[in-house]
């Protein structure tokens, strides 16, 4: 199989070592795009190549990826799949510029650094190289799960947008305390501090303006901050009630 990867960026680096293909990338930075090739012992192309593939990956932003569904469609020859991080978009432009090709929306529920780990997968016209694609994620340690496009990008808007927005509001609430001060919850969340501002903003801008999730997060905290007495009571069993079992829960630390 040959595979071209739109985004030569970190998860676009980490699909081109993952999957078993003959790999080129191409990168509207064509710098970046070198520096991929040459890392990955692969080749890299213009983005607007007139080449085409067995199949196509597109590893670019949340706000880009329906668009780039169109441009790259006739470079597909058999499939597109993409992990860009949403859904609804990519498979809703892919049916449309691809309806007799293989379509699968895979999301890395994780940062490059961090695989493997949880990938959630809608197999919307599956077939033999998306299927190809999805055992090298499995074979590299991977647990490939299936959803929806709806589930998904719903399910997105706690574990993505509301957890970045509850864990920003606290470093950007904090005092600077001695670290001898530290308790072993702010411990933690001082770790998921850094973990969530060691990349760039735009990362999170993405997902902030694509998914809901912020604004209950701040209703919570204006409930938290506003209660007393029994109703502060009532809001701490109220949390406690919420289902995070270690079974029930897809962790997306190190996004």
């Amino acid at each position: 199989m040959d595979l071209l990867v739109v985004g030569a960026g970190e998860m676009g680096r980490w699909v081109a070592r993952t999957v078993d293909a003959d790999v080129a990338l191409a990168d509207v930075d064509p710098s970046t795009a070198d520096a991929a090739a040459a890392e990955l012992d692969a080749r890299s192309v213009a983005i607007g190549t007139d080449e085409t593939f067995d199949a196509v990956c597109l590893a670019v932003p949340i706000s880009t990826v329906a668009d780039a569904v169109a441009t790259h469609a006739p470079r597909a020859e058999r499939a597109m799949f993409d992990v860009s991080g949403v859904m609804d978009a990519p498979l809703r432009a892919m049916r449309e510029q691809l309806p007799d090709r293989e379509r699968v929306s895979i999301h890395p529920l994780f940062a490059a650094a961090n695989a493997p780990g949880n990938v959630a997968v809608v197999a919307d016209a599956p077939g033999p190289v998306t299927d190809a694609v999805r055992e090298d994620f499995r074979a590299a340690g991977n647990d490939c799960f299936e959803t929806t496009a709806a589930e998904h990008d719903e399910a997105m808007e706690t574990v993505q947008a509301g957890a970045h927005t509850a864990i920003l509001a606290y470093a950007l609430a904090a005092e600077d305390v001695r670290d001898e001060f530290a308790t072993p919850v702010s411990a933690r969340l001082d770790d998921l501090v850094r973990t969530v501002t060691g990349d760039t903003p735009r990362v999170y801008r993405e997902i902030q303006e694509m998914f809901a999730g912020a604004d209950r997060v701040a209703d919570a905290a204006r409930r938290l901050a506003a209660a007393e007495g029994e109703a502060f009571d009532e809001l701490y069993r109220e949390a406690g009630r919420h289902p995070t079992t270690e079974a029930g829960t897809r962790r997306t630390e190190g996004e």
